[in-house]
């Protein structure tokens, strides 16, 4: 019995051991975690002015979207268009031409430069972020106003909620090797900047109340292009465009000698109710599609999806965008534009591409002094082309050179 008992005090003594062990292992890893949302949270203090991401705040999140928190009284710190997240567009090469029509509604956002604090599991690193966008807005400026004003602070308010979710979730990690176990930081940064992952990222969803309360009938598409390390996210709402224009040589086949060229790839996919996904969706809801001029929703709307368009979000149009996932940028790709659907009523993507390849050459072969000042308007260059070929639309169009950023 007496060796017994020793043993059995042993093996005690051993368990004990174990858990002060454990209990010591979880203090220094649960240690590690609140140093690193400190680093964290000190590091989106010089982004946003203290924030408050509390757990009530975060439920209305989750349940409405970046819509909800802002002016909810669970959210008392969240306050739109503060200073330091305001639309930048110096950075930016962008233009915008009222055209024919009797009203200017298209908008754009730019900001190339959104630095923002990520963790991972060194600890803070700040990333480099860059956001461009186009509104083309109809039945009134309310929508496209709304959306552009509010896009970078809805977008910033969408990472800091995902990044807050994603260091909480440390305490629930067994792995604590690996910040977030089963994917490594790249892929995670990506999931959070995701456009397409989150509810309520766009402003003026079909769930915000300011457009019944004050009756607005507009809408507007949205195209958004998010870029950060090299890659490219797409998101799009409406018939508005993005592509790429990126070097390739021709073959003596297509241009009669072999000679470098500029290629569009189109990065958006228009949602027109002839669709066939779209229509089917339409139709479900109670919706119809008729052509009066070209196929419209209701016999109203040429769009399948918008922003705004209150009135007929009950027969299927949504405002849900659709996303190309991340794309990584090569050495051949030489512009990425954004621009609205009065651009490609007299340009072709081939023709926008062949726009921007004429005024490189022309660059190359001017002085150096003057060569700045050309790329400043090669926007300028594709809107007023458009507008000269006959566009009778507003038109808007974002340059981002690329080789150069």
């Amino acid at each position: 019995m007496a060796d017994g008992d020793g043993k059995s005090d042993l093996e005690s003594g051993k368990n004990r051991g174990k858990e002060h062990n454990s209990i010591t292992k979880l203090m220094m890893e649960g240690l590690q975690i609140v140093a690193l949302l400190g680093l964290f949270l000190s590091a989106i203090s010089s982004v946003i002015a203290t924030h408050e991401v509390s757990v009530s705040c975060m439920m209305v999140y989750d349940e409405g979207g970046a819509s909800a928190v802002f002016g909810s009284p669970e959210c008392p710190h969240w306050v739109l268009s503060t200073e330091s997240l305001r639309n930048q567009t110096g950075n930016c090469q962008f233009a915008t031409l009222q055209g024919h029509r009797e009203y200017q509604e298209d908008r754009i956002t730019c900001n190339l430069e959104m630095k923002m604090p990520f963790l991972d599991k060194n600890g803070t690193r700040e990333v480099m972020v860059s956001v461009a966008a186009v509104f083309d807005g109809h039945g009134g400026e309310e929508a496209s106003e709304m959306a552009s004003k509010h896009l970078l602070d809805y977008f910033s308010l969408h990472f800091v909620f995902n990044t807050y979710k994603q260091a909480l979730s440390y305490k629930e990690e067994r792995n604590h090797d690996l910040v977030f176990q089963g994917h490594d930081g790249d892929e995670v940064e990506r999931d959070i900047l995701n456009l397409g992952s989150s509810k309520g990222v766009l402003p003026l969803n079909e769930d915000e109340p300011e457009a019944f309360n004050n009756k607005y009938v507009s809408g507007s598409t949205a195209t958004v292009v998010l870029w950060v390390d090299g890659q490219i996210l797409v998101a799009n709402v409406g018939d508005s465009k993005a592509l790429l224009c990126s070097e390739r040589i021709q073959s003596p086949l297509e241009a009669g000698t072999s000679m470098a060229k500029l290629h569009a790839e189109e990065l958006t996919r228009d949602h027109h109710p002839d669709r066939d996904d779209e229509r089917a969706r339409i139709e479900a809801a109670g919706g119809f599609v008729r052509m009066r001029g070209v196929p419209r929703v209701n016999g109203i709307l040429a769009l399948s999806r918008s922003i705004g368009d209150v009135y007929l979000k009950r027969y299927g149009v949504i405002a849900v965008p659709e996303v190309l996932g991340w794309r990584p940028l090569t050495a051949n790709d030489s512009y990425l534009v954004i621009a609205s659907d009065g651009i490609f009523e007299t340009l072709t993507l081939g023709d926008v591409c062949d726009l921007l390849w004429d005024a490189n050459i022309q660059e190359n072969e001017i002085s150096q002094n003057s060569s700045s000042c050309l790329s400043s308007s090669l926007a300028s260059n594709i809107v007023n082309t458009a507008f000269k070929k006959g566009s009778s639309d507003n038109l808007s169009a974002i340059v981002v050179p690329l080789r150069s950023t």
